[in-house]
């Protein structure tokens, strides 16, 4: 591992602190129902990253400093980046001991439990953004309905065989219609708006004329409340498909 990177924290280790090998993996939790018979039920209960453990020596003249900032890291019990080659995880350091022999060689032994597989966690993201983008869309569809706002134009685009892949006609139709239903509902938006300053003042005129006031003020607020959330899942669902077609 002489050529590799690796860092922990604002530790970046060198020299003879450079282990020669770090273990990485873990298992699937498994809820294994067994049956007459011998037959079994297994349900998958996700990942169990395992504890990522190495060691190596602090050397030279800070040895002893390095040394004890690892182990204040430790006592800290901070949440942590751990790198090298082209893994990534977010680790709390569950352990860490030193055997003080001199201070210019302190051995080290370090051992840190997974919090987050952050590359892993990327790759997903990357795979689910189209997804993601259609799901929202659905949302904002839903919000929009009731203040007769039709998002199926934009629906429908991005679900589109290649809606999601920069540089086809069905990705640029897919923005085109995005874009379109968001200048929709920025006007709905401020109709409603409109609607909602022009509805009072409730008392005065008559009991009657407060009342429907009132209903006018509370019917507005109830469809600028669904469209600014339809705005905020369309906003998402934008940005959404701008990563998944990079």
């Amino acid at each position: 591992m002489f050529d590799i990177a690796l860092l922990l924290g604002p530790v970046a280790f060198r020299d003879f602190e450079i282990p020669s090998g770090i273990n990485f993996g873990g298992a699937q939790r498994l809820a294994i129902h067994k049956l007459a018979g011998g037959a079994r039920v297994i349900d998958s209960l996700g990942r169990d990253d395992a504890d990522i453990t190495f060691s190596g020596t602090f050397s030279g003249s800070d040895a002893t400093l390095r040394a004890r900032l690892l182990d204040e890291l430790r006592s800290s019990g901070l949440t942590l980046p751990l790198t090298w080659d082209v893994f990534f995880y977010t680790v709390v350091i569950a352990k860490f001991q030193a055997d003080y022999q001199n201070g210019g060689w302190i051995p080290y032994r370090v051992t840190c439990t997974v919090l987050r597989d952050e590359a892993s966690a990327l790759i997903q993201t990357a795979v689910s953004l189209a997804t993601n983008a259609l799901a929202d869309i659905g949302t904002a569809l839903g919000l929009a309905a009731p203040a007769g706002l039709d998002l199926t134009s934009a629906q429908t685009a991005l679900s589109a065989p290649g809606a999601t892949v920069r540089d086809t006609g069905a990705y640029v139709s897919a923005q085109t219609a995005v874009a379109g239903v968001q200048a929709a509902l920025s006007q709905s938006l401020a109709t409603a708006e409109g609607t909602l300053s022009a509805a009072g003042p409730f008392t005065s005129g008559s009991a009657a004329a407060g009342i429907a006031g009132l209903a006018d003020a509370t019917a507005a607020s109830q469809q600028l409340a669904s469209l600014t959330a339809a705005q905020g899942y369309l906003g998402r669902t934008s940005v959404n498909l701008a990563n998944a077609g990079t």
